[in-house]
């Protein structure tokens, strides 16, 4: 399918609250976990069962930590993030590159170059989401994951419109059709932590 095929966001989708420059708002480095810790063990353990040793994986919008297992060994782990403190200080990247995708999805990496993307707990600020998810699916192998996951946490100024005026179920429909409409494939929500005691987390995992 494609862009023609499906129906137009509504007008002021990925407007925000906050439209000043992003690197203004990302630039003091926030060295915080944004989910507790037991949505960081279900993650890390979802990570665990999906990506593989020796795996190329990109780790957009990252930060200073990745929750990826500590007895993974991957051959890459490419960080992409928007504060140079923070990414300098993920001790599981391999290298990283601070890039505002809000201006200017194109990753600068190679077309079928990846095993594996993650995106955690970040999709709701992308303001061209699937111009980003296009992407990320150029620079990935055939039939490799693109795992987002998502809570019901959020910086609620820089998050868009969409995002804030629907739940923790439709957003895992809006990230399905994000995934859908950039061309990934087998298309499935997991619930990794049901939120009763302590955050929710959510895995979107569709396949290039």
């Amino acid at each position: 399918m494609t862009a023609a095929d499906f129906p137009p966001f509504p007008p002021a989708a990925f407007d925000r609250i906050d439209e000043s420059d992003d690197a203004l708002f990302y630039r003091p480095p926030r060295l915080v976990t944004h989910i507790d810790d037991q949505a960081i063990a279900k993650l890390r353990d979802f990570y665990g069962e999906v990506l593989q040793p020796g795996w190329k994986v990109l780790d957009l919008m990252s930060s200073w930590v990745s929750h990826l297992p500590d007895d993974l060994e991957l051959a890459e782990v490419i960080g992409h993030g928007m504060n140079e403190q923070e990414l300098q200080a993920n001790r599981r990247l391999t290298r990283h590159f601070v890039q505002d995708l809000n201006t200017n999805p194109a990753l600068p990496l190679e077309e079928d170059s990846l095993d594996a993307a993650l995106c955690c707990v970040s999709v709701q600020y992308l303001c061209q989401p699937v111009a980003v998810f296009r992407e990320v699916r150029r620079v990935l192998k055939p039939g490799a994951p693109f795992i987002v996951s998502y809570s019901n946490r959020c910086f609620p100024t820089k998050a868009v419109a969409i995002w804030r005026t629907l739940d923790l179920r439709e957003h895992a429909s809006l990230i399905g059709d994000y995934l859908r409409r950039a061309g990934f494939t087998d298309i499935e929500a997991k619930v990794l932590a049901n939120g009763m005691d302590g955050d929710p987390l959510i895995a979107v995992v569709g396949e290039a």
